[in-house]
């Protein structure tokens, strides 16, 4: 699966800092402030805590995280972690250096904003009865950044770094209350790519995704998809796409691509056998699409994951 970046700042000069473990810069605004943190050289349990709900994620290098009641974790860039307010990160950083520094930015968010966005969710654009209500959920803290929470992130980052005047303040908030959906809809994606088979007896978006995961081969009619979940195909098109962030067509899509990286990685098969055997009809769509999905065409993107 593709990781979206976050851009990085500007490395600062060591000289200009005030310590070489976790150096803050903090920008606030009226609804979050956001922090940089910047690491010059290793360290080991290095504390960290806020006292808002937090969004951070990996900008370069490398951390090993250790949270509470959890296994510990390597953290990496194009990953994300949210905190609740007061929880505490014991922090490694075994490969940081003067020419390898790690940064990490930390979003803390104002707990009005949160609740504004989601009481405005569930009144005005709630879930099918059956989906459960817009919430998020603390227990899926470790996340890979997707193209649509990367980019709420980073329109943060640069309005920071370049809007003035008192607009910025309004545009903080705007974009910050789309990344709260982006992450409740990221999310989503997760616990139905874990549990679908288990859910899918009693959750009709469960019994449509393990639809189309039993199907990707073959062509996919969205009116029957949309029976699976007992809805109208409308209906459906639209409480999907704000569940999961994408269309059923897109969600497809992605599915059909990570199929063919499943296959690129473990077989010999030729591009064009894996270009039908997921699903896709014209073999220079395919190529296309793996290119826009992945960053690079299927022989590249197989002899850089198998070399």
């Amino acid at each position: 699966m593709r990781k979206y970046l976050i851009e990085r700042f500007p490395t600062h000069d060591e000289r200009s800092l005030f310590t070489l473990v976790e150096n803050r810069t903090a920008y606030s605004y009226e609804t979050c402030e956001l922090n940089l943190f910047e690491t010059h050289e290793q360290a080991e349990n290095v504390h960290l805590t806020f006292d808002h709900f937090v969004l951070t994620s990996m900008l370069s290098g490398k951390k090993v995280m250790k949270l509470p009641q959890r296994a510990s974790f390597e953290y990496l860039p194009g990953e994300s972690v949210i905190l609740p307010p007061g929880e505490m990160m014991n922090i490694d950083f075994p490969e940081a250096r003067k020419l390898n520094p790690t940064q990490c930015i930390a979003l803390t968010i104002s707990d009005e904003v949160i609740k504004k966005t989601i009481d405005m969710l569930n009144e005005y654009h709630p879930k099918a009865s059956s989906w459960g209500d817009w919430q998020i959920d603390p227990t899926i803290f470790h996340l890979t950044n997707n193209l649509e929470l990367a980019d709420t992130v980073n329109r943060i980052v640069r309005i920071t770094k370049s809007e003035q005047g008192k607009a910025k303040d309004m545009m903080v908030e705007l974009t910050l209350r789309e990344m709260v959906i982006r992450l409740m809809q990221t999310q989503a994606r997760v616990i139905f790519e874990s549990s679908y088979s288990v859910l899918s007896a009693s959750h009709p978006l469960a019994a449509a995704i393990r639809f189309i995961k039993s199907n990707l081969r073959n062509k996919i009619d969205l009116s029957r998809l949309a029976n699976q979940a007992c809805m109208s195909r409308a209906s459906f098109f639209k409480k999907f796409k704000e569940t999961m962030g994408v269309s059923p067509a897109q969600y497809i899509l992605k599915e059909r691509i990570k199929l063919a990286c499943h296959h690129l990685s473990t077989s010999d098969m030729s591009i064009t056998e894996v270009c039908f055997a997921c699903g896709f009809e014209n073999l220079s769509h395919f190529v296309t699409t793996f290119k826009s999905e992945e960053g690079m065409t299927p022989g590249s993107w197989r002899l850089h994951e198998t070399k």
